[in-house]
């Protein structure tokens, strides 16, 4: 028995492709090399190609494959080097910190598949959530409501609500509780 990568077949449609390439000269000239102070001009560059986005602010080196799939609420930050790979599409709820090289993967490979034909689910990030640096979010994962996901995590499952998860594979160390605000 022998794999056929050569077989795969790009599931996506000529107009998706060419959208996604459209994005990318846009990403490469006006998004990509603006200055720290236009966040705005760069969340409205995303909601120019469809991304529905509250208040946000995205650094310029973060990467997002196809805007138009892209769901986020207000308060939100995504630190440099953030990939969202949203192939599937990735919700960020209200009050949620992306920090810095995270990598979203909203897709994978079927690797019982001959040709690796495209599998994958949406990634959602519940609102008051901090995905840490260098974290992995996997395939159709929920990160619960208030959750933090330690650095360098690979999340592959669902973290419950109000929750700290860290490690690879990532698991529940405890319960996140909020001081009282002062």
């Amino acid at each position: 028995m022998r794999t056929n990568p050569s077989g795969f077949r790009n599931p996506h449609t000529r107009a998706n492709r060419m959208a996604r390439l459209l994005w990318h000269f846009v990403w490469l000239i006006a998004f990509r090399p603006t200055p720290w102070f236009m966040g705005a001009w760069r969340s409205w560059l995303l909601k120019l190609f469809g991304a529905k986005i509250g208040f946000a602010r995205f650094d310029a080196s973060c990467s997002i494959w196809a805007p138009w799939l892209l769901v986020v609420g207000h308060e939100v930050y995504v630190d440099t080097n953030v990939n969202l790979y949203n192939a599937y599409g990735i919700t960020l709820g209200d009050r949620v910190i992306i920090s810095q090289n995270a990598f979203l993967c909203s897709a994978g490979h079927d690797y019982t598949d001959p040709t690796y034909g495209l599998i994958g689910g949406k990634i959602t990030v519940n609102d008051d959530a901090w995905i840490a640096a260098d974290v992995f979010v996997g395939p159709g994962v929920t990160i619960g409501a208030g959750t933090v996901v330690g650095a360098r995590a690979v999340v592959v499952k669902d973290t419950p609500p109000w929750t700290v998860v860290a490690g690879h594979p990532a698991r529940v160390l405890k319960e996140r509780k909020l001081n009282d605000a002062k």
